[in-house]
């Protein structure tokens, strides 16, 4: 049998185009997809393997769900399948102390939810609870070569008298209050600075490094060079999240990258969304191994990924006139929209093509390369198939059935045999994951903030 990835031991069962002017032209992609290989071993029920999510929010970000408990992040990092999940927004002091309450100390820098805030519906969910490691992002805007930066960073840290003291620290700067994540005007070099001062074992990895608008690499107020931004401290920086718009493969494109660990997170601002991206680690269950993976990249076996077709910053595009543009079209325009005669919003495709040093079609995994695998949530899964929305009723009845029929979703997208979801699911989700799996889908970029689509059907 497969080794399975995650925490549940699985019961195996024997467009927007109304507008005037619409140029995206939609194709099946042929870039292939690099899988992971899943081991065969037997583990004797000791879970070496991990699922990560470090980079999520909690309710006091901006802009973000009422169920973002320490309860809810709980019972659905165990509906994914995640094993390890960042806390998010941990320099903000009102959740720093709900989490104080609420998390008892599990292995060596990492916390579990204590077993009186478990909720009910988590015994549905049996094995290892899920392990929480403290994680917030910093929102840096400032001045810098004559241009406004807009970069954020994702912080680990390895306990709460790390988190207290840096929470303190920035205090001084700015408002750690109002946001879970702070928007302070604090160099992203200083930042860094700091957090080495306040903990060595810190972990900074720069956010969704493409984002047009807050990112290293953005189009709009990023840099150029990794070193540019963070100078003499750049040796310092080892890891960076692709973020949802950008794949791996994409990244390969720029040797510059390639002694950096790619990691992928989801930045959900909802418990449901939790795993949207992912790393894949084989390692000791302690904040010293993933230390070692995210900086070493020992143990980091490869990520999860969102197909970057549906992000929503993917292509280029002005989203108010509904203009979406692949890079050589954008530049047949100038940069400009067609419709109104504005600037387009560079996607994060285009401002990789302009740093890359490498032909997309021959970049290969560099060394330092992890193998990947681009999924869909599984109720998206489900609504291709049953031709209802993810919220509907009928999709979140069928997505709880399988959930307790064949295991985790993580499970069900990547392991379960075929034949066990069709006798679970039906024929048209058997096949629907089959495609899935394939990378036999037809892929709508997003674009100027609106998602893209990924259709299997």
């Amino acid at each position: 049998m497969d080794f399975w990835w995650g925490i549940y031991d699985p019961v195996i069962q024997a467009d927007k185009e109304d507008g005037n002017f619409f140029v995206c032209v939609f194709v099946k992609k042929s870039r292939q997809d690099v899988h992971v290989d899943r081991g065969k071993d037997d583990t004797g029920g000791k879970i070496l393997k991990q699922i990560a999510d470090l980079h999520i929010h909690s309710r006091y970000s901006m802009a973000t769900s009422k169920d973002g408990t320490p309860e809810m992040l709980d019972l659905w990092a165990r509906k994914k399948g995640i094993t390890l999940l960042g806390t998010g927004d941990m320099t903000h002091p009102i959740w720093r102390q709900e989490l104080k309450t609420k998390l008892i100390p599990a292995e060596q820098g990492l916390f579990r939810l204590k077993d009186e805030y478990v909720l009910p519906e988590a015994a549905r969910y049996p094995g290892k609870a899920p392990r929480f490691v403290l994680s917030g992002e910093i929102s840096s805007i400032y001045k810098k070569g004559g241009k406004t930066r807009k970069v954020h960073s994702l912080i680990l840290l390895p306990g709460f008298d790390k988190a207290d003291a840096f929470a303190a620290r920035l205090e001084k700067i700015g408002n750690i209050h109002s946001d879970g994540r702070p928007i302070l005007g604090l160099p992203c070099h200083d930042l860094l600075e700091m957090m080495l001062e306040v903990s060595e074992e810190g972990i900074y990895i720069p956010a969704h490094i493409w984002t047009p608008h807050f990112s290293l690499f953005g189009a709009k107020s990023g840099f150029d060079t990794i070193e540019d931004c963070f100078e003499e401290l750049t040796p310092y920086i080892h890891a960076l999240e692709t973020g949802l718009s950008s794949d791996p493969s994409m990244n390969w494109q720029i040797s510059a990258l390639d002694g950096y660990q790619l990691v992928s997170h989801s930045d959900a601002h909802s418990p449901s969304k939790l795993g949207r991206e992912a790393d894949l680690l084989d390692i000791e269950l302690s904040y010293q191994g993933l230390w070692d993976a995210v900086q070493n990249g020992k143990g980091l076996e490869g990520t999860i990924e969102f197909f970057p077709e549906e992000g929503k910053y993917h292509f280029d595009g002005h989203r108010k006139c509904g203009v979406c543009l692949s890079p050589k079209e954008s530049e047949m325009y100038n940069g400009i929209c067609p419709v109104c005669g504005k600037k387009l919003t560079m996607g994060v495709d285009h401002r990789i093509l302009q740093l890359s040093d490498r032909d997309e079609s021959s970049a290969a995994m560099p060394e330092s390369g992890r193998p990947y695998e681009s999924l869909m949530p599984l109720p998206e899964v489900i609504s291709a198939c049953v031709g209802f929305s993810t919220a509907s009723k009928k999709v979140q009845g069928q997505y709880e059935a399988l959930l307790e029929k064949l295991g985790a979703e993580f499970t069900i997208l990547r392991e379960i045999p075929p034949e066990d979801i069709r006798k679970a699911g039906g024929e048209v989700l058997a096949e629907g994951i089959r495609q899935l799996r394939a990378g036999e889908v037809v892929r709508k970029p997003g674009f100027d903030g609106e998602y893209g689509k990924i259709e299997l059907f």
